[in-house]
């Protein structure tokens, strides 16, 4: 199994809207426990591992925050 990262957030850009929580098929998506330097709560993946790549995230995403590698 590959250790890379399949989905990465922009955490400085995120708001915390909470929709890419939404549409995540595996539900590996949440918000952290950090801050970032705006005062939100940034999503992020729990478990790489289990990401499908689907994409789902990234096209929900109003701010353009989220990065999906699709597995070659």
């Amino acid at each position: 199994m590959s250790k890379e990262k399949k989905v990465i957030f922009s955490e400085e850009k995120c708001k915390g809207c909470q929709l890419c929580t939404t549409v995540c098929p595996v539900k590996i998506i949440s918000m952290s426990e950090r801050i970032n330097s705006h005062g939100y709560h940034p999503a992020e993946v729990k478990d790489q591992e289990a990401c499908l790549a689907c994409g789902q995230c990234a096209i929900i995403c109003p701010d353009v925050v989220i990065k999906v590698m699709k597995p070659e």
